[in-house]
């Protein structure tokens, strides 16, 4: 199959690569960038005049609920959502039922993904056996399956030296833990502190319950030579200001922030509205300022979607007993966009925007992947979050200048629900490419 890319502007924030041009795509490469050879003749033509094309999205932050919560999203559902966004490759976290503790459910989740076409999918192994911090897991055998990383996804490890050994066995391997930082005790309510939550009556989840954890994995890092860990969904300005130290001591740190707390604020639950019942809470606007300029200037390496559908009866609920999550695969272009727009540091540029969805997130994978047994370890795959002649033809073409409604009948994803139902943002996904192949189109 062969598609012409007709007269879009080409950004590539990996090489600086920003130029009004076409595109050839041939057997899942990007043959040809500017330059089309005269005998180049495509099967398929796509007119991107007034919009720009752009390396796929790299999420490093969904769930895709299956196996276990098919109730809640289904794979087909959650990867017809990724692509109708723009995302051609996306990391999964274990905790499914069961758990992705076991080479042959990680094998079986790989397996039926690469069978529908549509986005790749990374999954992270359970660091623990069941997720329980007891026992850890066999990690050669994940890794040897397809697994990234490792992960306890939303459950604290409250064993110190469970962690250490973590730490220890996956430096071993040059394997990265990936990180929710939260203390399991000081975790446990349903609300960031402050003012807001005493006044609703909803029990509080300190600024201290994220550091208190930080500053453990951080010292743990120090005492275990070629450790690295992935901080996930960081939420606060002090725990920014503790990334930012790691880095500057030289230890292997990376860290994400979702779309929820780069944009909204604790004033955002309204009415108690369980929309807006997140993991990490919604903080101040000091600490989404912070997120801001922390992704702005580097210290955060990537902006993820944390999609995590939830089903209409656990959402449903009074705000202390919903569950926790809300959709976003479909929103993390938009609302990238929207952060841009909103910047008042013009440096912020759409490109240097478009790294934290792409080029920036794709080393984090790098990190992982070039020692685990999966794709995009391969050549044949080429480099992802890059649009480089001879890479995999992974893209993203979207109207920057599109407006479009959140609402039920907009999202793909099974998980309807988003504090961001509502909102007009800008930015449309026109079509999206997967290794070539023509996952979604308008």
């Amino acid at each position: 199959m062969k598609t012409l890319i007709k007269n879009g502007r080409v950004i590539n924030p990996a090489t600086g690569f920003d130029e009004i041009c076409d595109l050839a795509v041939a057997a899942s490469k990007v043959v040809a960038i500017k330059n089309i050879a005269s005998d180049f003749v495509p099967n398929k033509t796509i007119d991107a005049t007034g919009c720009i094309v752009a390396p796929g999205l790299v999420d490093l932050a969904a769930r895709l609920r299956e196996p276990g919560y098919e109730h809640a999203g289904m794979l087909q559902s959650e990867l017809a959502a990724a692509v109708a966004g723009g995302v051609t490759s996306l990391v999964c976290m274990p905790d499914t039922d069961p758990v992705l503790d076991e080479p042959g459910l990680v094998e079986m989740l790989k397996f039926r993904a690469e069978k529908l076409h549509q986005s790749h999918v990374f999954p992270l192994g359970a660091l623990t056996v069941n997720l329980q911090g007891e026992v850890l897991t066999e990690m050669v055998g994940l890794a040897e399956a397809g697994c990234v990383g490792f992960s306890q996804a939303e459950v604290p490890l409250a064993n110190t030296q469970v962690l250490q050994r973590a730490l220890q066995y996956a430096s071993t391997f040059g394997y990265t833990v990936w990180l929710r930082p939260q203390d399991m005790h000081l975790g446990k309510g349903v609300a960031a502190s402050g003012a807001l939550a005493t006044r609703m009556g909803l029990s509080g989840i300190p600024v201290a319950a994220e550091t208190i954890a930080l500053h453990t994995i951080f010292e743990l890092m120090k005492a275990t030579t070629g450790s690295r860990v992935h901080i996930c969904r960081i939420s606060s300005a002090a725990g920014v200001a503790l990334v930012r130290q790691a880095k500057a001591d030289g230890l292997q740190v990376s860290c994400d922030v979702s779309i929820n707390s780069l944009h909204l604020t604790d004033t955002d639950l309204g009415y108690y509205d369980s929309r807006a019942r997140l993991n990490p809470p919604l903080r101040q606007q000091r600490d989404r300022d912070a997120l801001r300029a922390a992704l702005a200037d580097g210290t955060i390496d990537a902006l993820v979607s944390d999609h995590t559908p939830v089903s209409d009866d656990a959402k449903t609920l009074p705000f202390a007993e919903a569950e926790a999550g809300a959709t976003g695969l479909e929103l993390l272009l938009s609302l990238a966009l929207k952060w841009q727009s909103e910047a008042t540091d013009k440096s912020l540029t759409l490109a240097k925007a478009l790294a934290t969805l792409t080029s920036q997130p794709a080393k984090v994978l790098a990190a992982n992947v070039l020692v685990a047994n999966v794709p995009l370890a391969n050549a044949s795959l080429g480099p992802v979050g890059q649009l480089v002649v001879g890479g995999t033809a992974d893209i993203c073409i979207f109207d920057p200048k599109a407006m479009w409604m959140v609402a039920d009948d907009t999202l793909r994803s099974q998980g309807k629900h988003t504090p961001f139902s509502g909102y007009e943002l800008p930015g449309q996904v026109v079509a999206t490419l997967v290794a070539g192949h023509v996952a979604f189109e308008r």
